[in-house]
């Protein structure tokens, strides 16, 4: 089986990751038959955290008598010392373990510094002094933030949204991980489900031998599929590969919604990450899953929206998020009308 060494952790994974924010979605019987069959078929590293609801605890239910042949990855999103050691004993008794292989600052609006203030890489540090956490991590979604903690010399690892649709500064920082000896861990390799053809994205990641794709997997034919291409991986060398992910760039690369999700809450109840990409999800898979009536109400509640710009200013994209909500109900309008084929 392939695998990939991450940085100067010296952890050596399975090329595919397992990526557990979706179990949080499924029941813990469910989510333990994924998280098994991922064992058992060579998956050694787990992603989680402490935001994904009951994810962490489902893991430590399912993985606990195999913990040290596993590495399994959490995270904080808390931006205090005092949250950091909470999430962290949190995170220590779902997980059913005395030590973190890979703990994260998950998604900060800043590069946590030593001195900076907040005490929050002092914190890191003192865990792992006190062998609560073994390698230092942070997650982003804004580029400039990545950069920054990659050259910093500070973090182990960067775990970043990267697919197919990349920018070529988004390569670039994929090869300044290589370059820094920093493990890069590849998130949202689907694009938060605008990709559809798996094969595509798999061979596209596999040109990267030091980039860990983590896939987000919530049924079993989803992780049926991705250890399948362990044994008959697909490659950049088949045509239709290489067709998919050309017309997959024409079509939706630049100004659109990754669905991250940082947009939220807003205070109309608009569901951004759905509606700001309503346009592209209505025209890659199903179209009758988008026109239901429940559906039709949650693309007419954007006419709700306050102009407020809260969505704009959090997006890390810096996407003019309000006029995305606007184009995309337009478009949906002119479907359920007949005025536009899907």
């Amino acid at each position: 089986m392939k695998t990939v060494t991450l940085g100067r952790t010296g952890i050596v994974a399975c090329k595919n990751g397992f990526g557990a924010l979706p179990i949080q979605r499924v029941s813990a019987e469910y989510a333990g038959k994924l998280l098994r069959k991922a064992y058992d078929a060579g998956v050694n590293f787990f992603d989680t955290a402490r935001s994904y609801s009951d994810s962490e605890e489902k893991m430590g239910l399912a993985l606990s008598d195999v913990r040290e042949k596993i590495f399994i990855a959490t995270k904080t999103p808390s931006t205090t010392a005092e949250g950091f050691w909470k999430d962290l004993e949190t995170s220590l008794r779902l997980l059913k373990t005395d030590y973190i292989d890979l703990y994260q600052f998950h998604n900060p609006a800043f590069c946590p510094k030593p001195g900076d203030g907040t005490g929050l890489y002092e914190a890191m540090e003192e865990a792992k002094a006190q062998g609560k956490i073994r390698h230092i991590g942070i997650t982003n979604h804004r580029l400039g933030v990545a950069e920054e903690a990659v050259r910093s010399g500070l973090y182990e690892t960067l775990q970043f949204p990267f697919c197919y649709l990349a920018t070529q500064r988004d390569i670039d920082l994929v090869n300044l991980c290589r370059e820094n000896n920093v493990g890069f861990i590849s998130m949202k390799g689907l694009s938060g489900g605008l990709i559809t053809n798996a094969a595509a994205a798999y061979a596209w990641q596999a040109q990267f031998e030091n980039a860990l794709p983590i896939w987000g997997v919530q049924r079993e034919e989803e992780l049926d599929q991705f250890l399948s291409y362990t044994e008959n991986p697909p490659t950049m060398k088949d045509p239709d590969v290489k067709a998919a992910i050309e017309k997959d760039r024409a079509e939706l690369i630049g100004n659109f919604c990754r669905s991250c999700g940082y947009c939220l809450p807003c205070p109309a109840g608009i569901n951004i990450p759905q509606c700001a990409r309503m346009s592209q999800l209505i025209r890659r898979s199903p179209s009758a899953n988008w026109l239901t009536p429940d559906a039709q109400k949650m693309m007419l509640n954007i006419e709700n929206c306050l102009e407020c710009g809260q969505c704009k200013g959090r997006c890390p994209y810096e996407l003019d998020t309000p006029t995305l909500l606007k184009e995309n109900l337009a478009d949906y309008k002119n479907i359920l009308a007949g005025k536009t084929r899907v």
